[in-house]
């Protein structure tokens, strides 16, 4: 389903802006609701739960005493507990909390026991990551996996007319060779290195019970199934089911050939023409030097267009357990993290450019792309980029909550929290530190290709 349905389209400019506040509302709306409700559980009393900040648009008390409200700028949002003298927990409100006994301070964000606010200050990343694994799983389940042995679901649209592999096919065979497992580590893609780059190959199927040999696509052809946002394809127009049928006049039949072209290209425009939904196409554009990353996890830079390569066709599937989704998700929501930090250290070491830092608009430019791609890739964008928020607020950093979670940790050995003074201070230096982070990232979003 395309987001373009579900918004109306009055510009790009539009939908960009939509996507992003949509996704950005949904991410600290969860965050910022596991501080409140884990709070709430260790008898910390929220006074407001703001999604956004200024002016109020609206707002209701509901029988807790919570005043929720929603905001005219939706670049955040907060919750102010009890006691506190603003909206990042970040000092008390000396004046009200004189005036409370005993009993009422228990109640304080600043008067609860460390045990508490621990778990209401971790909470906001947790429920981040939470809804990360909880949004990987149901892709996961809506996915299905694929089966075994390996069938047809559907054929991706193509210009090849000589095709007679249908959906349905279990296919036994290709150009004489015996298909591997497809969960076997590695099998499959060495499988797919070996075939021949033909347009056409004969595939031994069975159809309806039945053995037989029909013509079917090349498995790896140069169609685009994804699209990187603010790359040299995505800039210059091309969609995701086009298919590359040459590149300066030299036909192409594996998208390892196209590949080898960009790769070897050193920045020169290429002149490509596109089969789309019948029709041909004419582009031009020039790669870009991106930092990417290979399978040992180093990182080396390669000229690239910004596309991903697929099958020719999607393979069927089966449904998926819930405990097996999980299982997967935790396991995707770990990779995420891994790359995040992995891409972090080698921008810090100079290993890679620091372009790859992005700021707000870069981020709002990420997230139009992707609800453009799709509803799926979308909401897929939303679970990365919830993981990554988790992450970045569990850095030992003041004003964020792993900066708190310090503050906590010293105040567990040394059996008393840090004194006004020093919290002051460390407070305006994690503030001046992170303000100019996202000053240098939104250098990054202007001034980088």
């Amino acid at each position: 389903m395309e987001f373009s349905s579900i918004i109306p389209q009055f510009g790009g400019a539009l939908t960009t802006t939509i996507a992003f506040v949509l996704a950005l509302s949904v991410i600290v709306a969860i965050h910022e609701y596991g501080h409140y409700i884990v709070g709430r559980w260790c008898g910390i009393k929220a006074e407001v739960f703001s999604l956004g900040f200024g002016p109020v648009l609206w707002a209701r008390t509901d029988k807790h005493g919570t005043q929720w409200q929603v905001a005219a700028l939706p670049l955040g949002g907060y919750v102010k507990f009890l006691g506190d003298a603003d909206s990042a927990s970040a000092g008390v409100d000396a004046e009200t909390v004189e005036a409370m006994n005993q009993a009422q301070r228990r109640h304080t964000m600043h008067g609860a026991p460390l045990w508490a606010r621990t778990a209401t200050v971790a909470a906001g990343p947790i429920f981040n990551f939470v809804l990360a694994v909880l949004i990987f799983a149901g892709i996961s389940i809506v996915q299905g996996k694929i089966k075994e042995p390996l069938a047809i679901g559907e054929l991706r649209p193509s210009p090849i007319e000589e095709i007679t592999l249908e959906p349905g096919d279990q296919v036994v065979r290709i150009a004489g060779t015996e298909v591997p497992d497809w969960g076997t580590a590695g099998a499959f893609d060495a499988f797919l290195n070996d075939l021949p780059i033909e347009p056409v190959l004969d595939y031994d199927v069975v159809r309806d019970g039945r053995a037989i040999s029909v013509a079917g696509p090349y498995p790896r052809p140069p169609v685009i199934v994804g699209l990187a946002p603010r790359s040299a394809a995505y800039s210059t127009g091309l969609k995701n089911g086009d298919v590359i049928l040459n590149v300066d006049g030299a036909p192409l039949t594996a998208f390892s050939e196209l590949k080898d072209i960009v790769e070897g290209s050193n920045g020169k425009e290429l002149a490509l023409d596109i089969w789309r939904a019948g029709e041909v196409l004419e582009f031009n554009l020039s790669p870009k030097r991106v930092d990417d990353r290979g399978a040992d996890g180093s990182f080396e830079t390669q000229w690239r267009i910004g596309i991903a390569g697929g099958l020719a066709f999607e393979p069927a599937t089966t449904s998926i357990g819930i405990g097996e989704a999980l299982l997967s998700s935790v396991a995707r929501l770990w990779s995420v993290i891994e790359s995040s930090l992995s891409g972090l250290y080698h921008m810090v070491t100079g290993a890679i450019s620091s372009c790859n830092m992005s700021g707000p608009l870069g981020i709002a430019q990420v997230s139009g792309a992707m609800a453009n791609q799709g509803a799926g890739s979308f909401i897929n964008f939303i679970a990365i980029l919830s993981a990554a928020v988790g992450l970045m607020n569990l850095f030992p950093i003041p004003v964020l909550d792993g900066g708190h979670l310090v503050f906590y940790a010293y105040e567990a050995v040394v059996r008393r929290p840090p004194s006004a003074r020093v919290m002051h201070a460390l407070m305006s230096f994690g503030l001046i530190f992170v303000l100019g982070l996202m000053a240098f990232a939104l250098t990054n979003d202007i001034l980088c290709p």
